[in-house]
């Protein structure tokens, strides 16, 4: 009897969703099943910061439990949250949200990104993304009913998505621009001008922007451009920005979003039902972080650096072409010296070395030839692996 419960009923005759069956399965999610068979691995796989959450913000968290603040709080989150918000990205950038209509407080940007897309999209319209782009872009389209539309870059130009390839692929469909600058998997920045010139193709075609810009404290050597402070772009622009990254705060599950108050309130709707309101201990843990971290996130920003011109030159240095990641902390080097597949190459080269890295497919065509490492993890370790990745790559090279 027991082992019936095992058994699929032949009788049932439901399936999954075709719209969930669509969507394929995450590439990063097979490497690391594969990783965590294994043991003393040197991993430059994972897309966190290995700095454990700064003290004075795990201690706010622990003094709002102490303090039985436990319960749910508004949807939106609590306003003096909501205000801090708005005051950090009035100084930092001088674009202006009103706390009490314009930002929401979400679990994490991924849950940011289903809800924005959830408001914004009927079926069948498109969305337009750069190729390669963050693993989670395509399934919230797909999901929310829409049809991605893959743009391509390349790393000629620093994998910065063009606006005349934008404005090629725009149809009587086309909803919005997803944009994610700095950019997972490439390390890319948009520089200004750039920005300036998709403002131009969504204020043309009235579309709105998505901007995810959770890396956006993490850039090196050059100055972050919020999408929503260009001229004319507030309104049409869902702003995507959160603690996890900057913050050390992966596991807090906190983030932004910020939109105009129509769109603000679609995406409050669809939060109310599947989500509540965000973590109220993590609330209470990133009021302290926008207050009182900013020294503990350019020590941790320094470090990166440090890192990052580590391994864009030992890169370079072995044959993988590697073109200076300005954003984030991930490289995203070419292979085309070896005779691997980006697959392959990240199969072989941990089961030969046990150096952990994600293909470049993953992240969509335009990243096949190239794998994402991700430098947020010690000097040290980084020395090691890419003396391992050496020794791998004179064994296979053309």
């Amino acid at each position: 009897m027991a082992d019936s419960v095992h058994q699929p009923d032949s009788t049932l005759r439901g399936e999954p969703s075709r719209r969930v069956a669509s969507i394929p399965a995450s590439g990063i999610r097979r490497f690391f099943d594969l990783l965590a068979s294994m043991d003393r691995v040197i991993s430059l796989g994972v897309g966190e910061p290995d700095f454990v959450t700064p003290l004075k913000i795990r201690n706010a968290g622990i003094r709002a439990i102490e303090e039985g603040r436990t319960r749910y709080t508004s949807n939106f989150g609590i306003l003096e949250l909501r205000e801090a918000v708005a005051a950090h990205l009035d100084r930092l950038y001088g674009v202006s949200y009103d706390p009490a209509s314009e930002i929401i407080l979400t679990t994490g940007v991924s849950e940011g990104l289903s809800i924005a897309f959830l408001a914004i999209l009927d079926a069948g319209d498109e969305v337009l993304c750069s190729d390669p782009c963050f693993v989670a872009y395509l399934p919230a389209v797909v999901l929310a009913g829409g049809v991605f539309v893959p743009v391509p870059t390349s790393m000629e130009n620093g994998f910065r998505v063009r606006a005349e390839d934008l404005e090629s692929r725009v149809t009587p469909r086309t909803k919005a621009i997803m944009l994610g600058y700095p950019a997972n998997p490439t390390g890319a920045v948009m520089e200004r001008q750039d920005l300036l010139a998709v403002a131009e193709v969504a204020a043309r075609h009235d579309l709105f922007v998505v901007s995810d810009e959770i890396y956006d404290r993490l850039v090196y050597g050059v100055e972050h451009t919020c999408f929503a402070s260009l001229p004319g772009m507030r309104d049409r622009t869902i702003l995507l920005g959160g603690f996890s990254k900057a913050y050390a705060m992966t596991g807090w599950r906190l983030a932004w979003a910020t939109a105009r108050p129509d769109v603000l309130e679609a995406m409050m709707k669809v939060h109310q039902y599947v989500m509540m309101s965000a973590p109220t201990i993590s609330q209470y843990a990133g009021l302290e972080a926008l207050a009182g971290a900013e020294e503990d996130v350019r020590g941790m920003v320094a470090e990166y650096d440090r890192r990052r011109r580590l391994i864009v030159s030992g890169f370079n240095s072995m044959g993988l072409s590697c073109f200076e990641p300005r954003g984030a902390f991930y490289a995203f080097p070419s292979i085309a010296v070896t005779s691997l597949s980006d697959e392959e190459f990240a199969e072989k080269l941990l089961q030969e070395e046990k150096v952990a890295v994600v293909p470049g497919s993953a992240f969509g065509e335009q990243g096949r030839g190239h794998v994402r490492a991700c430098y947020a993890t010690s000097y040290e370790n980084i020395e090691r692996a890419l003396e391992a990745m050496g020794r791998f790559v004179r064994r296979h090279r053309h």
